[in-house]
């Protein structure tokens, strides 16, 4: 019967977003803060946050019991509620897709050196993408770790194993650089 009351018929007081939604919406900020910490001290710089957020954002990486890390993150996420958050979510996606860049071409290097363990057409193949390198001292490094691995079998990261890969990840840095 309160449904036909002149107070349901007006939904303009719905306008606004829920409780649940602010809760979202705060977390979610929290959140951003959480992973802004997880940022070096040197990529804040560029974000120009107001003092008093790069004040609680210092204060937190000090802070190492966990009820108030927890309550420091909250303010942080209090703080972020008056700043814009999109370019924290830019500067934070971008040192994380840098860091996902980096491992990916430490796997890449790891496989090559892998690879040219194991066959000598790896080598051709190695040679073929990479013009630059020195032929012998390639050469040298890969039969120097052939032998380590023969020799020690338990000891599988021998002083020419580490080499070898050291020598194929400037490599890589080189042939990305041209």
């Amino acid at each position: 019967m309160q449904e036909n009351t002149p107070e349901f018929e007006d939904d303009d007081d719905f306008d606004r977003p829920s409780k649940s939604q602010l809760k979202r919406d705060s977390t979610a900020l929290q959140k951003l803060g959480d992973d802004l910490l997880a940022l070096p001290e040197s990529r804040w710089e560029p974000l120009a946050l107001p003092e008093i957020l790069y004040d609680a954002l210092r204060h937190a990486k000090k802070i190492t019991n966990f009820e108030g890390k927890r309550r420091q993150m909250q303010y942080i996420g209090k703080l972020m509620r008056k700043i814009d958050p999109e370019p924290i979510r830019e500067a934070v996606a971008a040192f994380k897709l840098g860091h996902a860049q980096d491992s990916l071409k430490l796997h890449q290097s790891e496989r090559w050196r892998e690879r040219l363990l194991a066959s000598d057409d790896a080598l051709q193949e190695f040679l073929a993408e990479h013009a630059e390198v020195d032929i012998q001292q390639l050469r040298s490094l890969v039969r120097a770790a052939r032998k380590d691995a023969a020799n020690e079998p338990e000891k599988r990261s021998g002083r020419a194993f580490r080499e070898l890969f050291q020598f194929i990840k400037s490599s890589e840095a080189a042939a990305e650089d041209e």
